[in-house]
């Protein structure tokens, strides 16, 4: 059975100018997995002969699957289909099946066919079509120096339709696929990437099936695994025998799988142990109130949050004692532990947290940009006071202190958790 290494070119300057999303490549990589097949290289091209020639070029020299997605339609500036004939060295010519399907399109619509449009019934000498049930412009299929190109519409409906009505099938059949690929991810919070990646070398070192990939994003990390197997079963055999060697070495770091997020497992050990939680957000603006409410059930969990930017706010809306800020400061750990505390009071929870600090970009009460004082606050002998320093930039600041916040109560609700079991 020939190993297949393919590789997806999305075609359209409007991607280029971040106009729209690449989301088919996703889409288009997510369902090659699931036929066992890799995907080795991601590539975008504008609406431009010569550079999508070159990109072919070197496509067909490392991938023997080429799946193209955009340039097809009827305009002027959509150049797949001529650029591709001109690749492999073959001529153009109206398809009358390709051409019927384009007429009954505009029928069924109720619409005028203009005369741009046969030039969507163009087809290469040698492709063959890939019928588009949903939109104008088929697709085609044509081999070239070992290589098979395949040529789709970029409207995302069409070319969904054309790949799983179509595209799959043939290549299942061409390439004899039996295989799969399944992901599962392991999601970390308390621990960084490289810390992560220590702990866990010796079985990265070794890895062969499945593959062990460590991803960092805001404020936490992930490690995902790949397995390829004859079936999902199997696969996911594999993974759960790898899963259970790091849950080992790292286990204690892990909050949740796959697109669990860190809001969706703090409401859920909220709702567990019938807790509630409310806010008092200076720097963050409500954005911490906000990560939670985006998960449904965060109405039975979180009672509110006052978002107390200025020192009148934190005074007369938040009750907090104006010599705090007189002697202290609103970026200090007194005043972020009056704020956790004034916020329990006030809404009658379980827990009150505060945020506040410096976003930037300038200094304030002599501390620099980046400065963060979180509170979790319980009771007066029970709270964690925790001063951070992230990097100076506005946004970074803003959404690490939300996820830190996260952090801080999702590892008392675990420890909760624990001592209850």
């Amino acid at each position: 059975m020939v190993k297949v290494k393919a590789e997806i070119i999305a075609v359209g300057t409007e991607l280029l100018l971040g106009q729209i999303a690449n989301t088919n490549a996703q889409w288009i990589s997510q369902q090659l997995a699931t036929k066992g097949i890799g995907v080795y290289y991601h590539q975008v091209v504008g609406d431009n002969r010569e550079r999508l020639l070159s990109v072919l070029a070197e496509a067909v020299k490392r991938s023997n699957l080429i799946l193209i997605s955009g340039g097809l339609g009827p305009t002027d500036d959509d150049l797949t289909r001529e650029t591709v004939a001109e690749f492999v060295g073959q001529n153009l010519s109206e398809d009358e099946e390709a051409l019927t399907q384009v007429e009954r399109y505009f029928q069924r619509t109720n619409r005028e066919m203009t005369v741009n449009n046969r030039k969507q019934a163009q087809l290469i000498t040698g492709a063959t079509l890939i019928p588009n049930k949903v939109g104008t412009a088929p697709g085609m299929i044509v081999d070239f120096q070992g290589s098979t190109i395949v040529m789709m519409p970029g409207v995302p409906s069409e070319l969904k339709n054309m790949m799983t009505a179509s595209v799959l099938p043939y290549l299942s059949d061409r390439f004899e696929l039996n295989d799969v690929i399944v992901s599962k991810m392991l999601r970390f919070i308390g621990i960084g990437e490289s810390q992560l990646e220590t702990e866990v070398k010796s079985l990265i070192e070794q890895q062969s099936n499945p593959t062990i990939a460590p991803l960092a994003s805001d404020g936490e990390v992930a490690l995902r695994l790949t397995a390829k197997a004859g079936s999902v079963a199997r696969a996911n055999q594999l993974i759960t025998a790898t899963q259970a060697e790091l849950e080992a070495l790292v286990g204690s770091y892990i909050y949740g799988y796959d697109d669990q997020s860190l809001s969706e497992v703090v409401i859920d050990l909220l709702t567990k142990q019938s807790a509630t939680v409310a806010a008092a957000e200076s720097l963050t603006g409500g954005r911490f109130a906000d990560a939670l409410v985006t998960i449904p059930g965060a109405g039975h969990v979180l009672k509110g949050s006052i978002v107390s930017y200025t020192p009148d706010a934190k005074v007369n809306v938040l009750g907090i004692d104006q010599t705090i800020i007189e002697l202290h400061g609103m970026v200090s750990e007194q005043c972020a532990l009056q704020m956790a505390k004034q916020a329990k009071e006030k809404f009658n929870t379980t827990y009150g947290i505060s945020f506040t600090g410096v976003a930037g970009p300038d200094q304030l009460e002599g501390k620099d940009p980046g400065t963060v004082y979180i509170c979790l606050y319980q009771s007066e002998d029970n709270y964690l006071l925790q001063l951070y320093h992230f990097p100076k930039n506005r946004e970074l600041v803003r959404n690490r202190s939300v996820k830190k916040g996260l952090e801080l109560l999702y590892q008392t609700l675990k420890k909760n958790e624990a001592s209850s079991s």
